[in-house]
């Protein structure tokens, strides 16, 4: 999907976070609870580190949501996200190859904020869980709670 793509980490891995962007998950911790049906990363793993995928649950042809960790599809398309003007060109991919990114160390002045601004305004849904679910029920609002995943927040919790 990219090629040639190259860039400067110039934060430590995983450290270095803008003050108030404070994701409850890592990549690896993400992708081992199962996220995105397991058709993330899988053509590029390379550029990060191979123990983000020591336990990553991966779809090895289509898409599979039952390796989700609710089992569930909690995501749009991708050409919606480009319909909406989500995506990034450094980042065709979306959300979760930014933080990837990230996380990793890279910074883009301006698509940071845009991208963290966009994971403030989803923690709206933990609100939502919280409010209409009883604590540790993980069977109410399965798809809400995905996408939480999906997004950095462990709703595991919630």
């Amino acid at each position: 999907m990219q090629q040639g793509y190259r860039y400067v980490r110039s934060a430590p891995m995983g450290q270095g976070f803008a003050a108030g962007f404070e994701p409850e998950l890592t990549p690896a911790e993400m992708l081992e609870l199962g996220v995105f049906c397991g058709k993330y990363l899988t053509d590029c793993r390379a550029e990060f580190p191979a123990e983000w995928f020591a336990q990553a649950k991966l779809a090895s042809g289509a898409a599979d949501c039952s390796l989700n960790y609710y089992g569930v599809r909690a995501s749009s398309p991708l050409r919606e996200w480009r319909a909406k003007g989500w995506i990034h060109p450094d980042d065709p991919r979306g959300w979760f190859q930014w933080y990837c990114r990230y996380y990793s160390g890279r910074r883009l002045p301006g698509e940071d904020e845009r991208q963290i601004g966009r994971w403030r305004a989803f923690r709206r849904h933990a609100a939502q869980v919280r409010r209409y679910c009883e604590p540790g029920d993980p069977f109410c609002r399965p798809k809400q709670r995905q996408a939480l995943l999906q997004w950095a927040y462990d709703s595991r919790v919630l």
